[in-house]
């Protein structure tokens, strides 16, 4: 397949590639260092049509590619991890359910308005007691006569704090498949917990959520009873990639950095790139960074062309993630001690970092699920 990126691809990279030096990179450390979610940013990638890029235009959308999401994601992530964390699960995960199975009153309302960035979505997976293992989720949405009462407890739900309503996964009635539900967070019994403090992408606001006897009406049910775990798999390939480009993101930036910092760091009178020693280090990163960016975009094309790509979308992430955290370990002992210092963007690079390596899997699971696709 092609790797030669169209007009409109090349246009989109560019764009966002702008936005992310002109208004993300210089905002970037206020926002790690006040752990603060950056709403006006947030709008601002908004107003550039980020969150509708993959939803055709009779939904609000512009109808692009994959590969276009993920090159503006790449773009983002650059700038800061935080905000791409955020702008990522707002266009992908946080709106999808809507879009597919939502009513007028919830796409109206809701879903157009979201696309915009005039209102923030999350999605409850993750629990106390199930994490990778999504079977063991125990929130349960009995059913009434009026609709469904939900109770239960979710942990690590991204931008929750700011969120006006979120997707849940739960248990109905003696189902073993999960359902989906929609969740307006203004209603009674939905209860927002303290934020999670983490080492990185702290301006992606996460905490976790509670839902002790909301009352949902029928048409909150978002697709059908128990077709929840169904409908999760469809888009696991497109969070893997997702995840993917942000790893990229973040890794170019400590790469690039690095780089500049090795041209101009003069010590035995002369500049150390000039050192077999670093120059091996810039070349193991070169050709690490080149091998993410293309089977990336190649896992991305074929879900541009809905063709196989379960088990490509967990080899981009797993090898993306990976070599994310190695290159932004690099750069750090390029700078030496000025990679440990908080003036220095390296070591918030190095912290964000770690966030790729949970999202869309972690590299245990991907490697168990790979082998599995090997037939073993």
């Amino acid at each position: 397949m092609t790797t030669e990126l169209t007009d409109i691809q090349k246009t989109i990279q560019q764009t966002f590639r702008n936005f992310a030096e002109k208004k993300v990179k210089p905002a970037a450390a206020k926002i790690d260092e006040e752990k603060k979610f950056p709403l006006d940013l947030f709008k601002q990638v908004g107003d550039l049509g980020f969150y509708g890029m993959r939803y055709p235009e009779s939904a609000g959308g512009s109808g692009l590619d994959i590969v276009s999401y993920s090159l503006a994601v790449i773009e983002i992530a650059k700038g800061s991890l935080s905000l791409a964390a955020a702008c990522t699960m707002q266009s992908l995960m946080g709106t999808y359910f809507l879009y597919r199975f939502g009513d007028d009153e919830i796409k109206q309302k809701y879903f157009s308005e979201a696309l915009k960035g005039n209102k923030i979505g999350g999605i409850c997976m993750t629990e106390p007691n199930a994490g990778s293992d999504l079977m063991g989720v125990k929130t349960i949405a009995k059913v009434t006569e009026e609709g469904f009462i939900l109770n239960g407890q979710k942990t690590w739900v991204t931008s929750a704090p700011v969120a006006d309503f979120f997707t849940v996964l739960a248990r109905t009635d003696n189902h073993e498949n999960l359902s989906i539900f929609f969740v307006p967070a203004n209603l009674k019994g939905v209860m927002v917990g303290k934020s999670i403090e983490k080492m990185g992408v702290r301006g992606s606001v996460t905490s976790e959520v509670g839902f002790v006897d909301v009352h949902l009406p029928k048409n909150y049910l978002l697709g059908e009873i128990g077709g929840g775990t169904k409908c999760l798999k469809e888009i696991l390939a497109e969070i893997r990639i997702m995840t993917a480009a942000l790893a990229i993101g973040v890794a170019t930036a400590a790469y690039e950095e690095a780089l500049e910092y090795a041209k101009t760091r003069i010590q035995f009178g002369k500049p150390i790139g000039k050192f077999q020693a670093i120059q091996m280090k810039f070349a193991d990163m070169a050709v690490q960074l080149e091998m993410a960016k293309h089977y990336t975009l190649y896992a991305a094309t074929l879900s541009d062309k809905n063709l196989p790509r379960h088990k490509e979308s967990m080899i981009a992430k797993l090898y993306a993630s990976e070599i994310a955290n190695s290159i932004c370990d690099e750069a750090s002992r390029v700078l030496a001690s000025y990679g440990y210092a908080v003036d220095y963007n390296i070591e918030r690079y190095l912290r964000d970092a770690r966030f790729t390596l949970i999202g869309g899997g972690t590299s245990e699971i991907l490697k168990i699920n790979i082998a599995k696709e090997l037939g073993l």
